[in-house]
């Protein structure tokens, strides 16, 4: 009976989201959307706006307060009520550092 109330709460992160409050641009379908970050993770982040639909490819350029900017392509893998959640493809070394350099802190 556990196991069925587990499955209820949706999928389990393996990430840590945090919040955030940068502005992101987006290129989706050949089209640049500038737009909010709401929280962001090592695996993805949410974005405010309607960006675009689950499924759709998109490319981020994340510049990460006080560090480097983070370009980076992913997936939208769900729609929000106010946004987009992506999921990023791959970061390389470097991107992914600085990603942690940005989060640690902020982590509970």
């Amino acid at each position: 009976m556990l196991n069925v109330a587990m499955q209820d709460l949706g999928p389990e992160r393996f990430h840590p989201r945090v919040a955030a409050n940068f502005m992101v641009k987006a290129m989706v379908q050949g089209r640049l959307v500038v737009t909010k970050a709401k929280d962001l993770s090592m695996a993805g982040m949410s974005l405010i706006g309607p960006i675009g639909v689950q499924g759709e490819k998109v490319t981020v350029a994340i510049p990460l307060p006080h560090d480097r900017e983070i370009l980076t392509a992913g997936r939208i893998t769900r729609e929000l009520s106010d946004g987009v959640a992506l999921e990023f493809d791959s970061l390389d070394w470097d991107d992914m550092f600085a990603l942690a350099r940005y989060l640690h802190p902020r982590l509970p």
